[in-house]
């Protein structure tokens, strides 16, 4: 039985019968957009396909590295028994790990239940999904990830206190062959391992740094898009540490690199497949619907910026002349604007949001970009004039209400404080989502860094 075909519970049930394997990989991600997983055996994992799954909530509080966050949203951090919340199987998730044997080479997505628990990240995308699904539209999607590769392990990046690290390419080689070739042996073992996954990868090129990559993820409809772009990032870095290298998807990891994005790409289609986007009577094919889709976007990014720039780090990113946009603008065809429409076939006519770093969840990414254009179209918000040559030289005719947040904090604040964020997103998700921000932001606000010690060391 063809993993990539089952629908149903009874279908992952006759698998299991079939295969008999010894354990099963089960998981979820988690708020930051890591998967958090493990094995059960195969007696446990056929009773949850009807009970479900217990995990803990509090999993949900962990920042990166496993720092405990608040989360007003949901139980309380006092509560020192950090009970469980159910989890239900989701069947059409499964995918076969390739290093794994067959005996226990199966892995299942895992949903908490949205009733207990609507900050969980695939259910603020389902719910926004639902919202399209009223309105009449089927969304699509699809993410491209820019990251670095090293040739570092995990224990040698910390010993060597993440300083004069190893990249695995020297000088900027921008889609060069010669690199490609050189290194076979890994584009192979990557592209091999997310064809076992069935996670479409359209391109992997080589990116304009030292080091600096992007993979390209295939087009899907709905949540997907997110899963597959969760299984992307999880299984590209464990791949590169079985090649004994190291893989970031930080925003900007260096002063001397350009930032890391996790371009998201999205477009809306009828219930018989129709492009609501696309309509060959207006210029470009930029239909009505798209236009107050980027209205919405427009008016909204600035103050949803938290959720494309989830931690201290993504902000060092939002700077001119880096590749990465600064303000809530749109053009035609444009890299320098933050919302980039693109024209084609009518399948192909979407928008480009290139606000979010490579750092972001998906599924929030996802649903933000997706919730804000909804919102337009509802209200009927038309986008400004499109932006005209580049963005970073034209900063001074650009009105305040479309530029970035300046800071990490100010961004935050902005989001806490937005009525239509709660709108879409729901209370108990903006809550625990910006105390989980503002603890970071208080944490990072009183540690020493290494650029202070050099300006003022000797000589304050």
């Amino acid at each position: 039985m063809d993993i990539r075909s089952i629908k149903t519970l009874e279908e992952v049930r006759a698998l299991i019968n079939a295969r008999q394997p010894q354990h099963v990989n089960i998981g979820f991600a988690d708020m930051q957009g890591q998967i958090r997983a493990k094995y059960v055996s195969r007696e446990k994992f056929l009773q949850t396909i009807d009970k479900g799954i217990l995990f803990p909530q509090a999993t949900l509080a962990l920042d990166f590295n496993d720092v405990l966050r608040p989360m007003p949203g949901g139980q309380s951090l006092a509560d020192a028994k950090f009970s469980d919340n159910l989890c239900r199987l989701v069947p059409d998730s499964g995918r076969e790990i390739p290093w794994e044997s067959a005996s226990r080479n199966l892995f299942f997505l895992f949903d908490y239940v949205e009733e207990e628990e609507p900050i969980f990240p695939r259910n603020v995308y389902h719910r926004v999904a639902r919202k399209a699904e009223q309105m009449g539209y089927r969304p699509f999607h699809s993410c491209e990830y820019e990251f670095t590769l090293f040739n570092e392990s995990s224990r040698s990046i910390r010993e060597k206190d993440y300083r004069n690290l190893d990249l695995a390419t020297l000088g900027k080689s921008y889609n060069l062959m010669l690199r490609q070739g050189v290194d076979t042996d890994f584009y192979n073992a990557l592209l091999d391992c997310f064809a076992c996954l069935d996670v479409p990868l359209e391109g992997v090129h080589e990116e304009m740094g030292a080091g600096f990559m992007e993979a390209a993820l295939g087009y899907q409809e709905g949540v997907l898009a997110a899963d597959n772009a969760i299984l992307f990032k999880t299984f590209a870095k464990i791949l590169a540490q079985r090649h004994g290298r190291l893989m970031t998807f930080m925003a900007r990891w260096s002063n001397d690199a350009d930032g890391q994005s996790g371009h998201v790409h999205v477009s809306l289609r009828r219930p018989d497949g129709e492009s609501v986007f696309h309509d060959a009577s207006q210029p470009n094919a930029i239909s009505q619907e798209m236009r107050y889709f980027i209205g919405g976007m427009q008016k909204l990014l600035p103050d949803f910026l938290i959720m494309f720039g989830p931690t201290v780090n993504s902000f060092r990113r939002f700077q001119p002349w880096i590749f990465a946009p600064i303000t809530a603008t749109w053009g035609w065809e444009n890299r320098t604007c933050a919302l980039r429409a693109i024209g084609g076939s009518p399948s192909s006519q979407r928008i480009e949001c290139r606000a979010p770093g490579a750092d972001t969840n998906p599924y929030l990414a996802l649903a933000c970009a997706l919730g804000m254009g909804l919102w337009g179209i509802e209200n009927k918000i038309e986008p400004s004039e499109e932006m005209q040559g580049n963005v970073y030289e034209r900063m001074s005719e650009i009105p305040a209400e479309l530029k970035f947040p300046s800071s990490f904090g100010e961004a935050i604040y902005r989001y806490d404080r937005s009525p239509v964020a709660r709108e879409i997103f729901g209370n108990a998700f903006v809550d625990t989502y910006v105390a989980s921000k503002y603890a970071q932001e208080q944490e990072f606000a009183t540690l020493v860094t290494d650029v202070e010690r050099q300006r003022f060391f000797e000589f304050a």
